[in-house]
């Protein structure tokens, strides 16, 4: 197959690339193609075009050349407080998770998954867009932990219903494990660990509520074998070491490419 003078194959859809790249979301560019706001040496792109290296794009008024280049996925993780939403912008001008964390210069973090306003625990962030769609996927089989402090006569007849399969309004939902955590007062609260395979928008809230169950403590403690070290506070962030990211990879059976296209910012001349 051929190559180029980096020995790598040039070729690559311009939104997976863009994406990985943190230029956007994989939505964000699609729909800008569409509306034709994309060029590929100052000609329109269509969806699913490939970018080849040397290649010229424009965006927003800005451009930026493809190159092959060797750049290894960093992965963040970041204890989230409550009362931040996991947004890049937000139009209410509340705190956003992306206040709390550092820039990094070239580069943008991307959110694997999201957590609610009034959810805390851990979020994960990564540079590249194909592990946080992988990591995204429900075909990657990644469960995710939550703690749940719940208001209600939880029944062994209403665990059985939600680990079996409840219909919510966008589908079925079910929890793959509940674990009883113990109570602070009986009859009141009682906390739960709860295990998911989806992240579906307040998915483990709307299944407690289907069983008339309040959820008014919900902190995720886990995604895959990644877990919320009880050292790392609320409001702190970690980046992860390449042993880390090794153990990481490994998990949950990622191969980061060996040379990727990447995109690099071209500075209009002053005339």
């Amino acid at each position: 197959m051929k190559t180029d003078k980096y020995g790598f194959e040039p070729s690559e859809r311009i939104q997976k690339t863009l994406a990985r790249c943190g230029l956007g979301s994989r939505r964000q560019v699609e729909a800008a193609i569409k509306l034709q706001q994309i060029t590929i040496n100052r000609k329109p792109v269509v969806l699913g075009q490939k970018l080849n290296v040397g290649d010229k794009i424009g965006w927003n008024n800005r451009a930026w050349v493809v190159e092959a280049d060797h750049v290894m996925p960093r992965v963040l993780m970041y204890n989230k407080p409550l009362g931040e939403v996991t947004t890049r912008k937000d139009e209410k001008s509340r705190q956003t998770v992306f206040d709390s964390i550092p820039r990094i210069k070239g580069q943008k973090w991307l959110n694997i998954g999201r957590l609610d306003i009034n959810t805390t625990g851990l979020l994960l962030f990564t540079t590249d867009g194909d592990l946080a769609n992988h990591m995204m996927h429900p075909s990657a089989n990644i469960d995710r932990e939550y703690a749940c402090r719940v208001f209600g006569e939880v029944t062994e007849e209403k665990i059985k219903t939600m680990l079996a399969g409840v219909e919510l309004e966008d589908g079925t939902a079910n929890f793959s494990d509940i674990q009883a955590a113990g109570g602070e007062e009986k009859g009141a609260n009682s906390w739960f660990h709860v295990a998911i395979m989806e992240g579906k928008n307040r998915e483990v809230r709307r299944l407690w509520e289907s069983q008339d169950i309040q959820v008014n403590r919900l902190k995720r403690v886990r995604y895959g074998g990644v877990f919320l070290p009880k050292s790392l506070r609320k409001g702190q962030f970690k980046e992860f070491n390449q042993k880390e990211l090794d153990i990481l990879f490994n998990d949950i059976k990622y191969q980061p490419a060996p040379q990727t296209l990447v995109v690099k910012s071209v500075k209009k001349s002053r005339r």
